[in-house]
C-alpha cells in the first residue's frame, strides 16, 4: 500500500483551525479509497515557535522536512513578529531552499460562491495562475546605504536568471498545451526595460517549441483590470514573482474570498517536497473561535491529491466543496453560515461518501 508521508506545519493564528479540517478530510479519504494511506507528522514552527526560541524553524529544519512526500502549512504570521522575520524564516526558507519555483493557484468560481462581479457566470473565472516562486521581485537581494542620515538609501535588486524564468514559462506551456487552454503572458516590459523584456524575450523564444498553443500577453495594470471586467479571457496565466502574488489575491477577491484561496508551491522534478497552503493569512483575532473557514485548506488538499497522481479524488474535493456551497447547510459566517471550522471537514466527508 502506497503511503505518503506528510510534514504538518499548522504554524499561526487560524492555522491549526483549519489544518485539521483539511488532515480530517485526507486521512478519511485514505480510509475510503483503501490503496493508499497517509501518515502525518506535525512540527511546531512559527511566531510562538519564534518568540520562545529566536527563530522561525530550527537550524536543521529543512534537513528534518527533505525526506517527506509534502508539506501542509497553515499560515504564518502573528503580532509581536515583524512580518519580514516571519516571511523571510519560514515559508520562503522552505520554498526556495527546496526549489519550489512554481507558484500554482486556481482562480475559479465555484457554484455557489460568492463574486462580487455583475453578471458574471462560474464559467466565466476558471483560471490557473503560475506564478515564478524562487527568484524575481522577491529574491531578497539589495542594500541599506548611509542609513539614519538624510542621504540614506534603500536598495532592492530584483533577480531573473534565464533558468528561473525557461523553466516556470516552459511550465506554463506545458500546463497549456496538456489542457488544450490559452495561455496568457503578464508583465511590465515598458517600465522594467531590463527584467520584463528578458521575461518576455524568453517567453517568445520558449513559444516556438508549442505552436499549438494560442498565446497572448498584456501589461500587469491591463490584467488587473480584465481580471474584473473580462476574467472569461484568462484560461493558464504567467507571471513573475510579485505580479503573481498581487494578481492571485485579485483572482481570490473574484472567485469567493480568501476563504477559498488554495496554493501549491511545487518542485515539479520532485527532488525535494512540495508545499501546499491556503493563502488567507494567520487571522489571530479569530484563532480558536471556530469561525474560521477551512475551503481553503481542503481545496489545497486536492491540490496536493493531483501532485500525488491521485486526480480523480482531487476532482471529488472540489465536486464536494461546491455542494456544500451550493446546498447552504454547512458553511462558516463569512459565507452566510452559522456553522464552525470543525463541522466542515464532516461536512465534506459526508458528501464524498454519498
Amino acid at each position: 500500500m502506497q503511503t505518503y508521508k506528510i510534514a504538518v506545519i499548522a504554524g499561526d493564528g487560524i492555522g491549526p483551525d483549519v489544518i485539521d479540517e483539511g488532515k480530517k478530510v485526507l486521512a478519511g479519504i485514505a480510509e475510503m479509497d483503501g490503496s493508499f494511506k497517509v501518515e502525518f507528522t506535525d512540527f511546531p514552527w512559527g511566531c510562538e515557535y519564534y518568540l520562545r526560541e529566536g527563530k522561525m524553524m530550527p537550524e536543521d529544519g529543512l534537513s528534518i522536512l527533505k525526506d517527506f512526500d509534502a508539506i501542509y502549512l497553515g499560515a504564518v504570521g502573528y503580532p509581536g513578529v515583524p512580518d519580514d522575520v516571519s516571511l523571510q524564516g519560514l515559508l520562503l526558507k522552505i520554498r526556495k531552499g527546496f526549489d519550489e519555483y512554481i507558484n500554482l493557484r486556481p482562480v475559479k468560481l465555484l457554484k455557489g460562491a460568492p463574486c462580487p462581479l455583475k453578471d458574471v457566470k462560474e464559467e466565466d473565472i476558471d483560471m490557473i495562475v503560475v506564478r515564478e516562486n524562487s527568484e524575481g521581485e522577491y529574491a531578497n537581494v539589495g542594500s541599506r546605504l548611509y542609513p539614519g542620515t538624510e542621504q540614506e538609501i534603500a536598495l532592492q535588486t530584483g533577480v531573473f536568471s534565464r533558468k528561473g524564468c525557461e523553466r516556470v514559462i516552459r511550465y506554463a506551456y506545458e500546463l497549456a498545451k496538456k489542457e488544450g487552454k490559452t495561455l496568457t503572458n503578464v508583465s511590465k516590459a515598458n517600465a522594467l526595460g531590463y527584467s520584463m523584456v528578458f521575461w518576455n524575450e524568453i517567453f517568445a523564444e520558449v513559444g516556438k517549441e508549442y505552436p499549438e498553443v494560442e498565446t497572448s500577453s498584456l501589461m500587469v495594470d491591463a490584467a488587473s483590470m480584465f481580471f474584473v471586467k473580462k476574467p472569461a479571457r484568462f484560461q493558464i496565466v504567467v507571471t513573475s514573482n510579485l505580479f503573481g502574488d498581487i494578481l492571485t489575491d485579485l483572482g481570490a477577491a473574484i472567485a469567493g474570498g480568501m476563504g477559498l484561496a488554495a496554493g501549491a508551491n511545487l518542485n515539479p522534478e520532485r527532488k525535494f517536497p512540495s508545499m501546499f497552503e491556503p493563502i488567507h493569512g494567520s487571522a489571530p483575532d479569530i484563532a480558536g473561535k471556530g469561525l474560521a473557514n477551512p475551503l481553503a485548506a481542503i481545496w489545497s488538499v486536492s491540490q496536493m491529491l493531483d501532485f500525488f497522481g491521485q486526480e480523480a479524488w482531487g476532482k471529488k474535493v472540489i465536486d464536494a466543496i461546491e455542494t456544500l456551497l451550493q446546498e447552504k447547510k454547512t458553511l462558516t459566517p463569512d459565507l452566510g453560515g452559522t456553522a464552525k471550522t470543525d463541522e466542515i471537514g464532516e461536512a465534506i466527508l459526508e458528501i464524498l461518501q454519498r
